[in-house]
């Protein structure tokens, strides 16, 4: 045990219900590996909540026990770092800070640099799992620590936090979003019958797998084939947080004024992808609807998909997920700038070829250039299967 008993209920005292949980775990590892795991397990309380910002958690120890600690819980407010320096108060002196990521050390945000709390602190040492890949970081953040005598370890536990800020670090790099392609299948491997009936292939839990999985993405994309038969809303349903932009592949501009995505544009964000060859008057009646419309390189009546994530991530989509027919599965995925794929697979058969595939358009020639996964993940949704997989670049 790293920690007192009487600690240890004054600290879950603090917790909300979901995160008490967290000290069930992990209590015989390693100090320093228990202490990170900590600070990671904290920092997934962010997910779905801090974008563009990371998820980041920190714990601050001090003579083998928990002191303070925090994680970020939005874009503006305080970084894990503060909170957790603030619930240590002056039992921070002489610590050491685990956090999952590189402490900030600029200004050109909606909060003080992280690094002087720090070093005000009297903090003796800091282990961080990983560098910020923030330019305006990298690296910095631990040589101001450093000029101020603090001691500072770094990768400790660096996959297990790369891995929880993948999305993050991506935009950081090429500032295009992180793509995760979602379909709802049958095991013929169809999402929509031939007349387009396709409410609902997938069961309850699948679906509210779904909604978390909006809750997290800055972005919701779809083509202009989804708009016109199925009407979608694209909003979270029952998972709480805030909605993502509505995104739209629509070439020709064909989006109905009427749709449920432009009647709602005031409230939620919608935003379409057109080209040049969409008709001017068409442009404005959408603008005066409050959806936003941008024109892109018209490629044979396409947009090609680099360019439409070139796009996203200049309006700060780090998180992109695409919930589209086959048609835009289909480019997606032969672009190669696909992530992650997650497909759920319901027990049932439509038997037949002309029932909407779950990829459209024309197919890879060669087994060798199949796009694969890896590191697949399969589980139950209720009589579904979730198959989950990274692909392979």
């Amino acid at each position: 045990m790293f920690q007192g008993a009487d600690k240890m209920k004054e600290v879950r005292s603090c917790l909300t219900d979901d995160e008490r949980d967290l000290y069930s775990e992990g209590m015989n590892e390693r100090p320093d590996v228990f202490y990170m795991k900590r600070a990671i397990r904290l920092a997934r309380l962010g997910r779905g909540k801090t974008s563009p910002n990371p998820m980041v958690g920190a714990v601050v120890v001090r003579d083998g026990k928990i002191a303070g600690e925090g994680y970020h819980h939005a874009p503006g407010e305080a970084h894990a770092e503060i909170l957790a320096l603030k619930a240590a108060g002056d039992r921070a002196k002489g610590g050491t800070l685990y956090t999952t990521l590189e402490p900030c050390c600029h200004t050109k945000k909606r909060t003080p640099p992280c690094t002087e709390a720090i070093i005000q602190s009297g903090i003796k040492q800091v282990v961080s799992a990983m560098k910020d890949p923030n330019p305006m970081v990298y690296g910095k953040g631990f040589e101001s620590l450093k000029r101020a005598g603090i001691k500072v370890v770094y990768g400790l536990l660096r996959i297990e936090a790369e891995q929880l800020n993948e999305v993050f670090i991506k935009y950081m790099k090429i500032g295009r979003p992180f793509v995760t392609l979602k379909a709802a299948m049958t095991l013929d491997g169809r999402i929509a019958t031939a007349s387009g009936e396709s409410k609902w292939i997938s069961g309850e839990k699948s679906r509210k797998d779904v909604d978390k999985l909006r809750a997290e993405a800055d972005g919701v994309l779809v083509g202009i084939g989804t708009v016109l038969a199925d009407d979608p809303m694209l909003i979270l349903r029952k998972a709480k947080g805030k909605n993502p932009m509505r995104i739209v592949i629509d070439p020709h501009l064909k989006t109905p004024l009427q749709s449920k995505l432009v009647t709602t544009a005031e409230s939620t964000p919608v935003h379409l992808l057109t080209t040049s060859s969409a008709p001017p008057y068409q442009i404005e009646l959408m603008q005066s609807a409050g959806v936003s419309v941008t024109a892109l390189p018209d490629e044979g009546g396409q947009i090609r998909f680099g360019v439409i994530l070139d796009c996203l991530g200049k309006i700060g989509v780090t998180h992109l997920l695409i919930e589209g027919g086959s048609g835009v599965n289909g480019m997606a995925l032969r672009s190669g700038l696909v992530d992650r794929v997650i497909f759920y697979i319901a027990p049932m058969f439509l038997c037949g070829g002309d029932a909407l595939g779950v990829v459209g358009g024309k197919s890879i020639s060669k087994l060798s250039e199949a796009v694969s996964l890896e590191g697949v993940k399969i589980r139950r949704m209720g009589d579904d299967l979730r198959v989950e997989g990274r692909v392979k670049k």
